[in-house]
């Protein structure tokens, strides 16, 4: 009897890792962080604006999380999960939950952001503050559709200068020719 409740426990391991593995190479960024100290009520908030996101936070054990990495390539991770740790897990722009979880931890000044996953690259504490701090994807797409107008609205004025001085000159001499008559 105590063999197949064994296996049972076994099987259901093996599910909740690959579930997990299925996840983390789907996300676009995965972060690992300390909740120690951050009240229930705290973390509900943060797990609906990262709803908002489309990003997830979730708490999974340190072995499972451990055989999910490495797995999935990101075996130099492994070392940071020590104590409890919980996962962000973005599936769309990677900046917008990122800030969202950095914020977070900041306005409550608990817990910890240990280290992550960008585009499937192993970031470090550093890494992660930067595309923090970056603006949303919205803004930046706005910012190189501005610049790239921007050079088509010169080359247009530009010619528009031309041709109305070529008018002009034209209607000079027109009204010359006019007068000559």
């Amino acid at each position: 009897m105590q063999s197949m409740a064994n296996t049972q426990v076994v099987e259901k391991k093996k599910k909740i890792v690959e579930e997990l593995k299925e996840k983390i190479n789907s996300a676009s960024v995965v972060i690992l962080s300390d909740f120690r100290g951050i009240p229930v009520n705290n973390l509900t908030k943060l797990r609906k604006d990262l709803f908002k996101e489309d990003s997830e936070f979730l708490i999974f054990k340190n072995t499972l999380l451990k055989r999910a990495l490495e797995d999935c390539g990101f075996a130099s991770l492994v070392e940071k999960l020590e104590g409890p740790t919980a996962l962000l897990l973005g599936y769309k722009d990677p900046a917008a939950p990122l800030k969202a979880l950095v914020d977070f931890v900041a306005d409550i000044e608990k817990g910890e952001i240990k280290s992550g996953i960008l585009e499937k690259t192993a970031v470090d504490l550093k890494q992660i503050n930067e595309v923090a701090t970056l603006p949303p994807r919205e803004v930046l797409l706005a910012k190189v559709v501005g610049g790239l107008k921007s050079p088509i609205y010169g080359l247009v004025n530009c010619l528009q200068g031309n041709i109305r001085g070529l008018v002009y000159v034209l209607k000079a001499v027109s009204e010359k020719k006019g007068g000559e008559k």
